[in-house]
């Protein structure tokens, strides 16, 4: 049995499934859309100030729910790991929570209160162990994190203010594949706009622009745009996207329009300079305004950039041979599917994230679970991540 796997065994205990389910619980049964997370932040903070840390209350710009914060050393020298996560939902009716057969439900549950509680548990195991011989951790939670309601803002701020460690672990709900490259991403909201009321159709202007027309030749550039990008192709996470989800114009049958709404998504590579992926956007929209003499206007929201993981970084070693000290196995390398906040710490401080959470299903739904079982191993993985991390292993 080697060093690794004898620490693994010596925190098992310290992991207390029934404190951890309280814990999500008690984050669960606060609702938190985003933008409205102060009242859950303030009973984390509360828990954690229940537990003896010493917590830290940042705004980060957000002064209507300040981020929380906990450093925990264990007094010698040694790296700094982060245990980061979003305490903000989708906004969708609440759903109370609920444990039954194994699961645990109701708003967040998913994404990701548990997940972070789990990350709190870690916390408390290493503590309580007294398993962390030298470096530090840093836990740190915020609101602001679900678009379109939130931008990632506030940690945004909160890394400028430097509440950011060497590397991140991110309890988002992925346990099956240890994500190395993935997509940044945009919301746009494309309206064009002819001069003229809406009127009947046959009472119509005879050379007044169609805005519905406008519309399907900006389809058709769009999708020639996706062509494009669907020729450099990234081996792991696939091409670069543009989307159309949403296509709106007139209020009858027989009206013609004054407006035609499209939207959706812009998703591109690592390496991609953002300002350009948004101006050859912008090009298409030019062109389409020019050749039908109308306005063209353009929402362009970015939620994230580009995310890629150094698989030499000193992170990600401890964390394979941790997760396979645990799980008994190797986790294979892939794609990460979604933008979360690990794009953030990569893009904006250049530190290794891994986005490693629970199984857990129904995100951004009304049928939101966590397998309980799954955040007690989550809760050991952080742990154990941690005492060959920090230390300088």
């Amino acid at each position: 049995m080697n060093a690794l796997t004898l620490t693994s065994e010596r925190l098992r205990p310290f992991v207390d499934r029934r404190r951890l389910v309280d814990t999500a619980f008690r984050l669960i049964e606060v609702p938190s859309r985003t933008g409205e997370a102060g009242a859950v932040s303030d009973r984390l903070a509360d828990i954690l100030t229940e537990d003896g840390f010493q917590v830290e209350r940042p705004e980060g710009g957000h002064a209507a729910a300040p981020a929380v914060a906990v450093r925990f050393g264990g007094g010698g020298p040694g790296r700094v790991l982060q245990f980061d996560g979003h305490l903000d939902t989708v906004h969708l009716p609440f759903v109370p929570p609920r444990e039954e057969k194994g699961k645990l439900l109701g708003s967040g549950s998913a994404d990701m209160k548990a997940g972070l509680a789990a990350a709190v548990e870690a916390l408390r195991t290493l503590r309580d162990a007294d398993a962390l011989p030298g470096g530090s951790i840093l836990l740190t939670a915020h609101d602001l994190h679900e678009a379109p309601w939130g931008d990632g803002s506030q940690l945004d701020r909160l890394i400028a203010e430097g509440y950011v460690g060497d590397a991140v672990l991110i309890p988002e709900p992925l346990h099956d594949v240890l994500p190395v490259v993935g997509k940044g991403s945009a919301t746009w909201k494309v309206t064009l706009r002819r001069d003229g009321p809406p009127v009947h159709e046959v009472m119509r202007p005879e050379h007044e622009p169609s805005v519905i027309a406008a519309g399907a030749v900006l389809v058709a550039r769009l999708a020639g745009l996706s062509a494009r990008l669907a020729a450099d192709a990234d081996p792991i996470c696939g091409p670069a996207t543009v989307f159309i989800g949403q296509i709106h114009s007139g209020e009858i049958f027989n009206q013609y329009p004054q407006d035609c709404t499209l939207e959706g998504t812009r998703r591109w590579l690592p390496g991609a300079e953002i300002g350009a992926v948004r101006r050859e956007f912008q090009d298409i929209l030019d062109a389409i305004a020019h050749d039908w003499y109308m306005t063209v206007a353009c929402e362009w929201r970015p939620i994230r950039d580009a995310f890629s993981l150094d698989q030499a970084d000193a992170l990600v070693s401890n964390f394979r041979r941790s997760y396979e000290a645990i799980a008994g196995g190797s986790l294979a390398t892939g794609p990460k599917p979604f933008v979360d906040d690990g794009n953030s710490f990569w893009a904006n401080a250049g530190v290794a994230a891994i986005t490693h959470g629970p199984i857990a299903g129904g995100q951004h739904t009304l049928n939101e679970w966590v397998d309980v079982d799954d955040l007690v191993r989550v809760a050991h993985l952080y742990a154990l991540t941690a005492t060959a991390y920090c230390a300088g292993g």
